[in-house]
């Protein structure tokens, strides 16, 4: 019984590296209308945004929080301009995780890997 619960222990402590590196990487990212919003690029602490307007003060970086389920969003553009607050990862079927962009009040945007 012991080594199924050092097993099961040490299985989770491996797994939790693996669950914080899940948002990392590059996005393409939809707005509410299905049309192109721009590339999501997340490392580390850290996030930039490059928006398919040109002008647009939500391109630019920032800094997030890592959750469990997906980041939020320090400050930057995306948080001043557009009052973006989270990121979650959920499932996709046809990529196999996508994030979604939330503000307070809804989905503004969904972002699949690139």
């Amino acid at each position: 019984m012991r080594r199924i619960a050092l097993i099961a222990a040490l299985t989770a402590l491996s797994a939790t590296p693996a669950l914080a590196q899940a948002y990392s990487g590059n996005w393409a990212c939809r707005d509410a209308t299905t049309a192109k919003a721009g590339i999501l690029t997340i490392y580390g602490e850290v996030y930039g945004f490059s928006s398919t307007v040109v002008g647009d003060k939500s391109s630019g970086t920032g800094t997030i929080t890592t959750y469990e389920d997906g980041v939020g969003f320090n400050d930057g553009g995306l948080r001043s301009t557009r009052s973006i607050q989270a990121g979650r990862i959920i499932p996709d079927p046809k990529y196999g995780s996508a994030i979604q962009l939330e503000t307070a009040d809804s989905i503004v945007m969904l972002c699949t890997p690139r």
